[in-house]
């Protein structure tokens, strides 16, 4: 079994810990399905948020789909001048046997244009 790195983003709408945690469910969620993982498959887990966003952590919703022994971290994104604002951003490290090129990296809605080169 080796350890794969995933990764994801969303946009959000609007700034509100309930839309938040859908919409970082759906990512995560999206996540474990594309590639054929269990919670049991995860090592840890990084998500960044840009500086717009405050009302909740993204960590939250991953607690709330029953991820609740890997160990999470939140941070906040670069504050660059142009960048996609509203941002969920994931790097989940998991156990795997899928050769690294057939990880499913997944962004969804608006989020797919920040990696065209790896959105699936």
């Amino acid at each position: 079994m080796a350890v794969r790195a995933v990764r994801g983003a969303v946009q959000l709408e609007r700034d509100e810990a309930g839309h938040m945690d859908e919409q970082v469910s759906e990512l995560l969620t999206a996540i474990l399905e594309r590639n054929s993982l269990t919670t049991e498959d995860l090592i840890s887990i990084w998500f960044t948020a840009t500086p717009d966003l405050h009302s909740d952590f993204p960590a939250a919703a991953a607690r709330k789909l029953g991820v609740v022994d890997v160990p999470l971290i939140c941070a906040q994104e670069l504050d660059i001048e142009g960048a996609m604002p509203r941002v969920v951003r994931v790097l989940a490290h998991i156990e795997s046997d899928l050769p690294r090129s057939d990880i499913a990296h997944v962004y969804l809605g608006a989020a797919a244009a920040l990696r065209k080169d790896i959105a699936q």
